[in-house]
């Protein structure tokens, strides 16, 4: 059996969704940031950094979701693109990272942050810019429908989430393709599945987070 180990609204999206596309048999482990559970040494075992996901698979244990979604589709042998796609498939794969960390530092300074003394109104707005020019760059990738050629991949997995999440800080108003993309994703059946799956909100509990706004000059 293969097993997810997963929470809510994470990177872990990624792996659900790509073993949903596969129409793989597979049981998911909920885990919470708000728990002892990731830290638990048998755990850790699996998750040395106390992270998620963690996919027990194939007799190993992975726990970098881009490295899974890549592991899946090569042994899987499917949504790989073709063999001239390559380079463009690994870029996009890849690219999903240069979203995600500003997701992540959005997230950090938004969410985990709960003391607003703690929080940057300087870095809120850096990051917002530069998440949207890092979405600009999705938009600029599309190739039709989706990131490559010859249709659905991937690579629209991998970075897909960050963009789903980054509609929570950044608006599309300025992205007709990649919101015509969201909304493509939104429609399809493994996706809303693994959205089905992906358990209750426990992190992005508001539809937007507008970055602060500035301070008027004295």
């Amino acid at each position: 059996m293969i097993r997810l180990h997963h929470v809510a609204q994470t990177r872990s999206f990624r792996v659900l969704w790509m073993l949903e596309e596969l129409g793989l048999e597979f049981e998911v482990v909920p885990h919470s940031f708000f728990d002892r559970s990731l830290r638990d040494p048998a755990y850790l075992a699996l998750s040395p950094a106390g992270r998620v996901p963690a996919l027990e698979i194939d007799g190993r244990t992975l726990c970098e979701s881009g490295a899974i979604v890549q592991y899946l589709a090569e042994t899987r042998g499917a949504l790989t693109g073709t063999p001239d796609e390559r380079p463009d498939w690994l870029e996009g794969l890849h690219y999903a990272e240069t979203v995600g960390s500003h997701v992540a530092n959005l997230t950090q300074h938004h969410i985990i942050l709960r003391d607003p003394a703690m929080r940057s109104p300087t870095v809120m707005r850096l990051e917002a810019k530069r998440l949207e020019k890092a979405l600009e760059g999705i938009e600029r990738r599309m190739a039709g429908d989706w990131l490559l050629p010859s249709g659905f991949s991937a690579a629209d997995i991998a970075v897909a989430y960050g963009a789903l999440i980054g509609q929570r800080f950044v608006t599309l108003d300025r992205l007709p393709r990649v919101a015509g993309w969201l909304d493509r994703i939104a429609a399809r059946p493994a996706f809303l599945r693994a959205a089905a799956r992906d358990g209750a909100a426990t992190i992005y509990m508001a539809p937007f987070y507008p970055p602060p706004e500035e301070m008027p000059h004295a």
